[in-house]
């Protein structure tokens, strides 16, 4: 699959002041940075803790602890883009 440019859209509570966003060159680069982001929280709740190990359920209740994420992903054929389908 091309490298598509996909934007990540969040926010962390409730709050409107926490939304933000990210962008990055691929999907793949995107999966990386949502999980950079669990890693980075695990270390600031840990910081005493070298090694932190997580599965895969951790990181989607993370993600699931969030008031809102989405991806937005460049669709190369229409040059636009496109978010979850319902």
């Amino acid at each position: 699959m091309a490298n598509r440019h996909t934007i990540v859209l969040m926010q962390t509570s409730q709050n409107r002041a926490t939304r933000t966003f990210m962008d990055y060159d691929s999907i793949s680069q995107a999966m990386d940075g949502i999980c950079g982001l669990y890693e980075r929280k695990l270390k600031e709740l840990n910081p005493a803790i070298r090694n932190i190990t997580y599965d895969i359920g951790d990181l989607y209740n993370f993600i699931d602890g969030l008031a809102d994420m989405s991806a937005l992903v460049r669709q190369s054929r229409t040059e636009d883009y496109q978010g979850p389908r319902k």
